[in-house]
């Protein structure tokens, strides 16, 4: 039987007097028999909230599977306390800490940006609680205190801008960015792949967060040069970036913007018009092509009940990395954070994109690097696949290989840096 969200949340809230009774070390009591209770911590509110409602209901989703085919260990239910991290860093750390705190969770599904996820690192790892991250992100974090099931740049930059000089015959490139700490640090390792590519990039340009007038910015871009854009823009700002950039007559036939972030949700929230013709890496499209795909979008869009929602990386993840807890849980036998840290290295799962492992070594996610370009029905036809899961390498912009992880059980190993 299908369990709604708000009966979720309404029996989240009945929960808390057998609560554990420390934030840092949790003990078996009387409460073992009964539910895990978990954190779902996204924005569900403000500007980033067009992304982070659909990472939510798939966190949801995935957990009312999860219930409605028995459970987890001796048959016990897992059991989401939601909360709104509104789209602002300062409430998202209020809200892990009530979560870990108060309501002592021993694990917290959430967040989009790594403004978000910087904001609440310290509660976890001064608690030692776990935090389950879906989002790619731009590495050079390691944390033991943090499971990481979204792309980082070696899964998504490392095949994407070799690429686009390769297959595009493109040189100059014009970076452009939300600001805050993903756009960021995606330039840095933008601008070291392309160099190392011999292209060159004309200039790294910024607007805030949630920032809607792009008419200046699109001009810049028009004089600047270039011959192709690579965005890192987040959240709403991506449907006012390419409305505009047709607006002011710049066509992705001739000069595309490449993007790091734009999937089927901001494709859909613009119109799929103002984007033909443009790119996206990243290791899960709506447009996967297999049964185990397909099932997982017709069973996502009957959860929210819109025949026409699109699914994209992020939300995917947000899915999978829910079952991956769940086998975590059930190898450490145990419903505390530590327990189930230590026994989600090398968890494998058949995921939506294909198959997904928890490199153990830094608790990133081996996921597989596709392109798509962008097409009139709104979906990405995908172009370039590898055809299997890589290994993560948060540090790869800076001399991580394969055989040379600077992210290790035993923490960063600052001397390669």
């Amino acid at each position: 039987m299908t369990i709604s969200r708000r009966r979720f949340i309404q029996s989240s809230a009945l929960l808390s007097a057998g609560a554990l009774a420390s934030p840092y070390f949790f003990t078996r009591s009387a409460k073992a028999a009964d539910d895990v209770e978990v954190g779902v911590l996204f924005s569900l509110t403000g500007g980033l909230s067009i992304i982070e409602k659909s990472l939510a209901d798939a966190t949801l989703m995935a957990i009312d599977e999860i219930n409605a085919a028995g459970g987890v260990l001796d048959g016990r239910m897992i059991k989401p306390i939601v909360e709104d991290g509104a789209s602002d860093p300062k409430t998202y750390n209020e809200k892990a800490s009530k979560l870990v705190i108060r309501d002592k969770v021993p694990t917290v599904f959430g967040s989009y940006t790594s403004a978000s996820r910087k904001a609440v690192l310290p509660v976890f790892e001064k608690r030692n609680n776990l935090y389950f991250y879906p989002t790619y992100y731009e590495g050079f974090e390691c944390s033991k205190n943090v499971v990481y099931t979204g792309a980082v740049p070696n899964q998504q930059l490392s095949n994407f801008i070799p690429w686009i000089i390769k297959n595009l015959g493109k040189k100059k490139f014009f970076i452009v960015g939300s600001n805050y700490i993903y756009p960021r640090e995606m330039a840095k390792v933008c601008k070291i792949l392309i160099e190392q590519n011999g292209a060159e990039w004309v200039a790294d340009e910024y607007l805030e967060l949630g920032h809607s007038e792009w008419g200046a910015m699109v001009k810049k871009i028009k004089d600047s040069g270039c011959d192709v854009v690579l965005s890192n823009v987040v959240g709403d700002s991506v449907v006012a970036f390419y409305r505009e950039y047709k607006n002011q007559g710049l066509s992705h036939a001739t000069m595309p913007i490449c993007a790091t972030v734009t999937s089927e949700i901001e494709i859909a929230a613009m119109g799929a018009e103002f984007a033909v013709g443009s790119f996206t890496s990243f290791p899960y499209f709506q447009a996967i092509d297999t049964d185990v795909n397909k099932a997982f979008v017709e069973r996502y869009r009957k959860y929210v009940n819109d025949p026409k929602a699109v699914t994209h990386h992020a939300l995917e993840s947000s899915y999978f990395q829910v079952f991956l807890f769940k086998q975590a849980l059930e190898a450490a036998g145990d419903a505390t954070p530590t327990a189930i840290r230590d026994a989600v290295g090398g968890q494998e799962f058949d995921a939506p994109n294909g198959h997904v492992k928890i490199e153990p070594e830094n608790l990133h996610t081996y996921l597989t690097p596709r392109i798509a370009e962008w097409q009139a029905d709104g979906q990405g036809k995908i172009i370039d696949d590898y055809g299997a899961p890589i290994k993560p390498l948060p540090y790869v912009a800076y001399g991580e290989t394969d055989d040379n992880l600077f992210c290790t059980v035993d923490g960063l190993d600052t001397s390669k840096l």
